[in-house]
């Protein structure tokens, strides 16, 4: 044992509180496997790669071409999750209010006018960023904000978004439209 501590440099052994975090992730990585391969046939690296990036809060990038069911699978692990799920299709011409949401003139039940904060798709645990190289600079900078942050700016203002917060984006070869 004296030369393993050596080995990691004095590093102390983990504890058993350590251990057992440990184990429920885990236990947790396996039933969430288990689950999604019910649904997603033949792509289980895939799925092992979804899943460590979403277990360590981190996001995703998918390149394919159109068909392999990405939308299903990030759908699927919503489902297993009990998260909330959006699907934002990017198009040249989508502008960042398109995904965080922007105030809209509403007339109150005084009769005044008053804006009101209409939340964009960004407003999920999930988000299934569809094609994402074919949007507009500023509109990439709008979802970046988001997955770095956890938070978008929306007229001034900081708006949280909630947690846990996972983006998988996806990324068609140059050749192929989806």
């Amino acid at each position: 044992m004296e030369s393993l501590n050596k080995a990691n440099n004095g590093a102390a052994a983990p504890s058993e509180g350590d251990v057992a975090v440990i184990d429920e992730l885990r236990t947790t990585y396996n039933s969430m496997k288990s689950e999604m391969a019910k649904v997603i046939v033949g792509q289980d690296e895939v799925v092992e790669r979804l899943l460590i990036a979403i277990l360590s809060r981190g996001h995703a990038l998918l390149m394919g071409v159109p068909g392999l069911a990405k939308t299903l699978m990030v759908n699927s692990l919503s489902r297993v999750m009990s998260l909330d799920f959006n699907r934002i299709q990017f198009t040249p011409d989508l502008m960042p209010s398109d995904i965080t949401g922007t105030d809209i003139l509403q007339e109150t039940a005084e009769g005044r006018r008053e804006f009101e904060f209409v939340k964009g798709p960004i407003f999920a645990n999930i988000i299934l960023a569809d094609e994402i190289n074919r949007t507009p600079p500023k509109t990439q900078s709008a979802l970046l904000e988001a997955m770095q942050e956890h938070h978008v700016t929306v007229s001034g203002r900081i708006l949280p978004l909630p947690e846990p917060f996972f983006v998988l984006a996806t990324q068609n070869p140059i050749e192929q439209e989806g």
